[in-house]
This record gives structure tokens, sequence and C-alpha cells, in this order.
């Protein structure tokens, strides 16, 4: 039964995705908010969809530790393709920062530009720092918070974390505040999984850090606190009080 919905819902996902994609074309010369809009409703029925089709709901936890005012990161954990969608759909004109291959990709890559986003060669190096750094700043300095998944990629539930340095050069670079966020995602909309689970999955805001740290403390300030505010989420599910 579980496969079948998953199915269902991949086959929605994609039609969705051409319904909408195409006639948001007409947006590429409209200013950048009218993208973002676009994408918030992107995701609402996404969520829609996971509800109704995989029994998968969601749970938004700890809304005012988002600073309310001025620009800064949002450093998440990242075990699914949801939260990407999430964070888009429930931070204020977010900008991501990403590799720039997904640009590439027709249309979404498309609307990933035009929604303003920091696309950088991850095999530049020491190079590529300089350049996140450089072009994080425009969007921060007109408030927009910058979004970054410091392990760089999507990892598995209670996998050994592998938190990389450059969140540091950029928490160093920008002096701006960080706000951390957990999820559990992983155990309903696994990385890379066709198969889509039901029950209720948790992102959380958590307290943010600020800035100025020194480099050592904010790292394993950072770290300790996703990594402790996600295993107890995915501990709350795994025992069924998040379902």
């Amino acid at each position: 039964m579980i496969f079948l919905r998953s199915l269902t819902f991949n086959i929605c996902y994609l039609i969705w995705c051409a319904i909408f994609f195409t006639p948001c074309l007409v947006l590429m010369i409209f200013p950048q908010r009218f993208m973002l809009n676009a994408g918030h409703y992107w995701a609402q029925v996404i969520f829609w969809l996971l509800k109704v089709i995989c029994g998968t709901t969601y749970e938004i936890r700890g809304q005012e530790n988002i600073p309310k005012e001025g620009g800064f990161l949002l450093v998440s954990k990242h075990q699914s393709a949801w939260e990407t969608i999430a964070l888009m759909a429930f931070l204020d004109n977010p900008c991501f920062i990403l590799k720039r291959e997904l640009l590439i990709i027709p249309f979404f890559g498309w609307y990933l530009w035009k929604g303003g986003v920091v696309a950088i060669n991850r095999k530049a190096g020491i190079k590529a720092l300089r350049q996140m750094i450089k072009e994080a700043k425009e969007p921060l300095d007109n408030g927009r918070p910058v979004v970054i998944f410091p392990e760089g990629t999507r990892a598995t539930p209670h996998q050994e974390p592998n938190y990389q340095t450059g969140i540091i050069a950029l928490y160093s670079g920008l002096n701006v505040p960080v706000c951390p966020a957990a999820v559990n995602s992983g155990l309903f909309w696994g990385k890379d999984a066709f198969v889509k689970k039901p029950g209720n999955i948790v992102l959380e805001f958590l307290p943010v850090i600020p800035a100025g740290l020194n480099k050592k403390i904010f790292m394993k300030t950072m770290q300790d606190t996703i990594e402790n505010a996600s295993n107890r989420l995915m501990n709350e599910a795994e025992q069924g009080k998040g379902a």
C-alpha cells in the first residue's frame, strides 16, 4: 500500500510541476518577488499531496526563533528534499546557497536563478568560499535570510554528521547571527528514496547563535545544537510521538 501511495504521489508531483512550471515562464520578466511568491504556492500544493496521498503531515516549531529584522544565516540539517521545499515556503524571501549545476535543470534551475541564489562551483576550493562570502553579502544587506546546508549533501537518519568547514568561513566573513534548524524528514522522505512514508515531519527552528563567536566555539555550538535537536525529533517519531 505504501508503495502504491508513493507511486501515486510521485506521478501527481510530476504532473503538478509540469502544470505549474510552464506558465511560470512569464514570471521571468517580472520582479524577483513574484517568482518567490509562486514558489511558496508550489510548495503548499506539494505538502497537500503528501498529506492526502501518503499520509505524511508536517509541523513547524520554533518560528519565534527566526530573527524578525536584518539578514541572517539559516543553517539546517539536510536529510531530504522536503526541507528544501519547506524552507522556501516558511522563510520570508530566502536566498539559497547551492551547487551551480542545479541552475542548468530546465525550468526548475531557471526559476532558482530568478529567485536569487548563490550558486557555487564546489570543485573550486578556496575560490568558491570567497565567491560564496562575496555573493551572500548582497541578499543579507537586503534583509534576506541566506540558507545553507552545512554538511553539503543529504544525510541518512542517525548517520555520523560531517559538517564542512566552509560554514566557519561563511560565519566569520559575513558576521551575522545564525539560526540553526533541525529536521526528522529522512524518516519519511529519505535520501533518493522513491517511497514516501506516513508520519509527521517536523522542522524546528532553534535559538539563534550570535555573530562574533570564536570559530571553534561556533562550530561546536552549531553542530551540537542541530544534531541534538534532530536526534530528539527522530526519536520522537520512532517512538510514535511524532506520528
